[in-house]
């Protein structure tokens, strides 16, 4: 017995002496790694010659054509590039995630959302386009964008960062938590094209870019442009629907407002997905995971989807991203379309005449891992047979850009010194990656104002914007008549059941009761169901499968409102199938995205919905699962038709 305490002891021991080495070693590499980093930081002066400020990038205290405002942007992409070693226009292809600390501090070591030290990869690596997931308060960030742009401006020839992010202003952001935050809050972009008004959109992407601009993002990587023709698809929350003419004046008026009539110092530059549309996914699968890789047109409706895209090219989308689908016979090899170059070269860029940046989705070169398990795997479909260097290759002989989610520099630069690629192939995309960072006046002032951010992200007048258009965008669809008159609007002081809102709200409308059987009128709030599926790390944050209510929960809502009238208020990111719910119901009100204040509104006859269906709603999961990926409201005798709503009076 002592001899196995002693070998526990010595076991335990040995772990906990290794498990010390790996901290101590682990430390002092990004030690090592930071210390390097920072010794090449020099200071930065502004100079003046002939009465001209200028930013002094490269310390050669000569105004270069590059940090000359007055010059034509082509003059200055130019000379910079010239400049330019090949390690410097590597870091330019590669637009991976970063993290910013709690309170504005540069991390000196990989996080959650941040695969290096921010010194490392900005100084060693020479990254230079980022991606955002949680950030933050707006004054903290803004003091954080400062803080790396120094970093930057002190390397050396000064090329400042672009920050990017997904949308932050839905009431339910696609990624949760992660991209929540005090920015004003709107309807989703479902809920937007339900009211069908593109002023309105535009001023939601006005007021959108000037939160994001206040605190340091420079590019959206939004709007959507994908069509939601497939009504089981995990992403139509995110779109304006399923009419392609709708969906490109949305996108149309979306770009301006982020944008303006053309890039800026005072543009927030938007990167347009998912080209060429990635909306009919079969069986409404998304191509984020293996089961969903495949995008199929058995109506041979593919070009429908190039509609809104044709839009957003005509608005001046700085950018724009490829899916990581397969278009399923629809060229001559079955890859994803970063690798794809009929989907990219061709049809993008030759057939469109497009010359913007184009950033693949993220992760197609590699995927996530965390202390050496895979949480995410890569989305390279049609290629996972590849090494990373020979993806890579692919992808930029298709004509991308640069690559979203991976800082694969090493294997770029592997494969520029095998001639795999060459410098003239990859001077193409760094020509449009500086150009844009000239665009939108990086090169002369990346730098916000740490004050004003707070005042700007989530004031109150863009907050009431919101509000409202939260409360508009709902769709009247049932509004059963009674004795008195419809159902909608209640009146106010009437007993009131509810579920799923906050009973401290309702209680300013009517007097809340515990029991339905006391009550005069139930409202329940409601969500379009899916099939919960956690097998990979961002399963979760999707919404897919399935459209029904369970029998069970079909049994207790139809029990429930054949005992007292009732009122569903249903968030319809996807289309619901609710045939029984609708009979049995009262009123019916479809929501894209709204807080319990704005629904309590409209019940109670405060405000007004004003919205029309922007994608009709099936009767049956078996007219889902018959109709056609590609095709538009093609559903057989749908429960309520697209552009469907009615109106209170």
């Amino acid at each position: 017995m002592k001899k196995f305490w002693k070998w526990i002891r010595y076991i335990g021991g040995t772990i906990v002496l290794v498990s010390l080495l790996v901290y101590v070693t682990f430390q002092g590499y990004y030690w090592l790694i930071n210390k390097q980093a920072k010794s090449k930081l020099t200071n930065k002066s502004v100079l003046t010659e002939d009465g001209h400020q200028y930013r002094d990038l490269n310390a050669n205290s000569i105004l270069d054509a590059y940090e000359d405002n007055r010059q034509p942007v082509e003059a200055r992409v130019e000379d910079l590039l010239s400049q330019m070693n090949l390690q410097e226009k590597v870091g330019l292809l590669w637009h991976p995630p970063i993290a910013a600390g709690k309170k504005g501090q540069v991390l000196g070591k990989p996080a959650i959302m941040s695969p290096s030290s921010s010194y490392d990869i900005i100084i060693n690596q020479k990254v230079r386009y980022f991606n955002l997931f949680e950030v933050p308060d707006a004054n903290f960030m803004a003091r954080w964008n400062n803080r790396i742009q120094k970093i930057a401006e002190q390397d050396r020839l000064g090329i400042p960062v672009s920050l990017s992010s997904d949308p932050r202003n839905g009431v339910k952001n696609f990624l949760g938590d992660m991209l929540d935050g005090k920015y004003s809050k709107w309807p989703e972009p479902i809920g937007l094209a339900a009211l069908q008004d593109s002023l309105l959109t535009g001023r939601f992407a006005q007021i959108a870019a000037h939160e994001m601009r206040s605190v340091g993002i420079r590019i959206a990587l939004h709007p959507m442009a994908d069509l939601a023709t497939e009504p089981r698809w995990a992403r139509i929350h995110g779109t304006f629907g399923e009419d392609a003419r709708l969906t490109a004046n949305m996108v149309s008026a979306y770009i301006r407002g982020f944008q303006g009539d053309s890039l800026g110092h005072s543009s927030v530059a938007c990167m347009t997905k998912h080209w060429p549309g990635g909306g009919p996914q079969e069986r409404g699968e998304d191509p984020h995971f293996r089961y969903g890789k495949n995008q199929v047109y058995p109506g041979n409706n593919f070009d429908y989807h190039l509609i809104p895209f044709k839009a957003a090219i005509d608005a001046g989308s700085a950018m724009m991203m490829p899916y990581y689908g397969i278009p399923l016979d629809q060229t001559s090899q079955n890859v994803g379309m970063s690798f794809n170059p009929e989907i990219v070269n061709k049809l993008l860029r030759i057939d469109h005449g497009y010359d913007g940046v184009v950033c693949t989705d993220w992760g197609v070169i590699e995927g996530f891992s965390l202390a050496g398990f895979e949480l995410v795997e890569a989305k390279d479909w049609g290629v996972e047979h590849l090494e990373i260097e020979d993806k890579i290759v692919m992808a930029l002989d298709a004509g991308v850009d640069q690559f979203g989610g991976n800082s694969n520099t090493k294997q770029l630069i592997a494969a520029l010194q095998k001639g795999k690629v060459t410098e003239e192939r990859l001077n193409e995309s760094v020509r449009r990656l500086l150009r844009l960072k000239f665009q939108l006046g990086l090169f002369d002032d990346p730098f916000v104002d740490e004050k004003l951010a707070d005042q700007v992200v989530g004031n109150d007048d863009y907050m009431e914007e919101g509000a409202d258009a939260q409360r508009k965008s709902m769709v009247l669809l049932k509004n059963q008549r009674m004795a008195n008159g419809p159902v909608l609007p209640l009146k106010e002081g009437i007993k009131l059941y509810v579920e799923n809102i906050d009973k401290q709200h309702a209680g300013r409308y009517a007097s809340i009761v515990d029991e339905p059987e006391r009550a005069d009128v139930a409202i329940i709030r409601l969500e379009t169901p899916y099939e919960y599926r956690d097998d990979d790390f961002i399963e979760q944050f999707f919404h897919q499968g399935a459209l029904d209510f369970t029998p069970e929960e079909i049994n207790r809502l139809v029990s429930l409102a054949n005992s007292i009238p009732t009122v569903f208020f249903i968030y319809m990111d996807r289309p619901p199938v609710m045939p029984e719910i609708n009979q049995a119901a009262m009123a019916v009100v479809a929501e894209f995205g709204c807080y319990d204040p704005a629904v309590l509104d409209v019940a109670f006859g405060r405000a007004r919905p004003e919205g029309r269906l922007p994608f009709e709603i099936p009767s049956s999961m078996q007219s889902v699962r018959s109709q056609y990926e590609d095709v538009p409201y093609d559903s057989s005798n749908p429960l309520y038709p697209f552009g469907y709503g009615l109106k209170y009076d």
